[in-house]
């Protein structure tokens, strides 16, 4: 793996890229928007946003990615996905398995969003997602989008076992699901009935950030600079069903907290935690 420095931005989880438009999301839904090819050491975003509800969901934006569908025809972005991920200790409404579907609109540099669909992951609580022993820290999960084929796939920690479940599912219709009062969309819940397939992988120690490209989900993970929860990042081949690849970000002497994955064309673009900004080859 090599890692070419582009710039530095704001702190902060995932985010996704579109059209030159990087969006970085922090953990509690705010969204710092940057133009790609002005990337500095004193990067300065364009915008800021917060995403709709994000008062009440408290979204930490763990896994952020564009589908290819958009809400209206003439929209300029596609639909937005990104997870709650562990806002228990944040909110009344704690979620596991949550992913927020978005509308994303601009007027000039002007970004809002509006919420559309909650897509939950209904068994979270179930041994086919959890462990046997049920000791899981963090059994919420993250997610990775597989737009062109419109697949969902979602991921956990299996503590026990000392692995991580991938669960494949049909990604659901933007009018899909059941009218939720509480955050005023529509509600899809994906029951084990709806799993298309499962399998297991070398455990990933604290997920981070993650991302899909043909065939292969990115899933970056780990800490800073420790031995037990190295920053790193996989490959995951879903037709295969295993682990292709493992890269130590310690390696290209990079040590701090992996977060942020994803592509623009062929270019894949990384952040970590503190808005260091790099362009990957492998």
């Amino acid at each position: 793996m090599i890692a070419n420095k582009l710039g530095v931005i704001e702190k902060g989880q995932d985010g996704a890229i579109f059209n030159k438009y990087l969006f970085r999301f922090d953990a509690k839904g705010a969204c710092a928007v940057y133009q790609i090819d002005d990337l500095s050491d004193n990067s300065v975003p364009i915008s800021r946003f917060v995403l709709d509800k994000a008062d009440i969901i408290a979204p930490h934006s763990n896994s952020v990615a564009f589908s290819n569908t958009r809400y209206c025809d003439t929209d300029e972005f596609p639909l937005l996905y990104s997870n709650v991920y562990n806002n228990y200790a944040k909110t009344d409404n704690p979620m596991k398995g949550v992913t927020c579907v978005y509308r994303l609109e601009r007027s000039g540099n002007m970004f809002s969003t509006t919420l559309l669909q909650l897509i939950e992951i209904g068994f979270t609580d179930d041994p086919v997602w959890k462990s046997a022993g049920g000791n899981d820290v963090r059994p919420y999960g993250n997610f990775a989008l597989d737009a062109e084929n419109r697949m969902y796939y979602a991921f956990t920690m299996r503590d026990e076992e000392q692995t991580t479940r991938y669960f494949a599912f049909d990604l659901p219709s933007i009018d899909d699901g059941i009218y939720d009062k509480t955050f005023g969309v529509k509600r899809v819940v994906l029951g084990k009935e709806d799993i298309r397939s499962f399998f297991d992988c070398e455990y990933h120690r604290y997920i981070q950030g993650a991302c899909f490209r043909n065939g292969t989900i990115y899933s970056v993970e780990g800490f800073t600079d420790s031995e037990i929860n190295p920053p790193a990042i996989r490959f995951i081949d879903v037709h295969k069903q295993k682990q292709d690849r493992l890269y130590y970000f310690a390696n290209c002497n990079m040590h701090i907290e992996p977060e942020f994955i994803d592509f623009e064309n062929e270019t894949c673009y990384y952040a970590d935690h503190d808005g260091n900004v790099f362009i990957l080859s492998f």
